[in-house]
């Protein structure tokens, strides 16, 4: 059940995060998930290769915060 929980949380954060920035969440779903690399990624979307680094890096700070919050109620 533990991992199920870590992937409810993944998906809040994620959520969360495309709420603020779609680009950032959207940059985190086609890297980790889909597997893009970040020549291919910056052409999708459009940006630079240091954009889609700069995305990249700063999303990643975000979902680590957000998992790092301590659930609500506990």
């Amino acid at each position: 059940d533990s991992q199920a929980e870590r992937l409810v949380a993944i998906d809040a954060a994620l959520s969360k995060l495309a709420g603020l920035d779609p680009r950032l969440a959207q940059v985190i779903e086609l890297r980790f998930f889909a597997g893009m690399e970040v020549e291919e990624l910056a052409n999708l979307l459009e940006v630079s290769v240091p954009t889609v680094v700069r995305d990249t890096r700063t999303a990643k700070a975000f979902l680590q915060r957000e998992l790092d919050l301590p659930a609500p109620g506990y």
